[in-house]
């Protein structure tokens, strides 16, 4: 991934995207903002303890970087409803993905060690941003969300992009009731005893879906080994929420 720098603030982006004008994606980092305690650096959620007034800076911040007219957050709850995104709302839609094709709209996924996953058509330029943790990968959100592009904007599977972003590695992904919260088939994806990399069970489930392969990559980096730059609950527990956000430019 690339590491940008602007404005103070630091994020992440896929080289994978970069020949795609329209787009803004960055997978913010918990540096460049103004929240304090356990929730020291750009904390994007208001549910998790953090000062309102310290939420409200940090997003302003990425809202000014992305170049967008809003920021579109949704009420994650770990499940597998797609939001399809037309016109702005004063409250979350409680939804575990969102898609749209409207200019500055900038998709918002909040994550400590989930998987925000992004998903591009470059051909009927539409846009999407999934949250993937254990929980939702066994609910299958991303084929719905891919499911969802089809449906609404007429994409075709081969033509999308796909961004794992930061998220839990298989060095740290450990599941010790893995029989009783995993399907069988996410075993073949076992590292060790009780380890498992989601990473590869994303890439399996996109592929199943019908994006090819080489179009979609992962970030690699585990936000629990990595908490200086990331926020991890597995970690820290008592922690924020990074930001990973795509949109379609103004």
């Amino acid at each position: 991934m690339n590491r940008i720098e602007s404005q103070g603030l630091v994020y992440d982006q896929f080289p994978i995207f970069s020949d795609i004008p329209w787009l803004f994606h960055g997978c913010f980092t918990r540096k460049g903002g103004v929240s304090t305690g356990p929730y020291q650096g750009l904390n994007l959620a208001l549910s998790n303890g953090d000062l309102p007034e310290s939420v409200k800076e940090n997003r302003r911040r990425v809202l000014q970087e992305a170049g967008g007219h809003e920021l579109v957050f949704l009420s994650q709850v770990h499940g597998d409803r797609v939001h399809l995104h037309k016109e702005g709302t004063l409250e979350p839609v409680t939804a575990d993905a969102v898609v749209t094709n409207r200019p500055g709209s900038m998709l918002t996924i909040l994550t400590a060690d989930c998987q925000a996953v992004f998903l591009v058509d470059p051909v009927k330029k539409v846009v999407a941003n999934a949250h993937a943790g254990w929980r939702g990968s066994v609910a299958g959100i991303l084929s719905k969300t891919v499911a969802t592009m089809v449906d609404a904007f007429g994409c075709e599977p081969e033509d999308i992009l796909a961004g794992i972003g930061p998220s839990l590695g298989p060095c740290c992904a450990e599941f010790v009731h893995y029989k009783k919260e995993l399907p069988k088939s996410f075993y073949s994806h076992r590292v060790g005893i009780n380890h498992f990399d989601f990473w590869a069970i994303s890439r399996d489930q996109l592929c199943r879906a019908g994006l090819c392969a080489h179009k979609i990559r992962a970030s690699l980096h585990c936000t629990r080994c990595d908490s200086d730059h990331y926020y991890s609950y597995r970690e820290r527990h008592t922690t924020g929420r990074m930001a990973s956000v795509i949109g379609i430019r103004r």
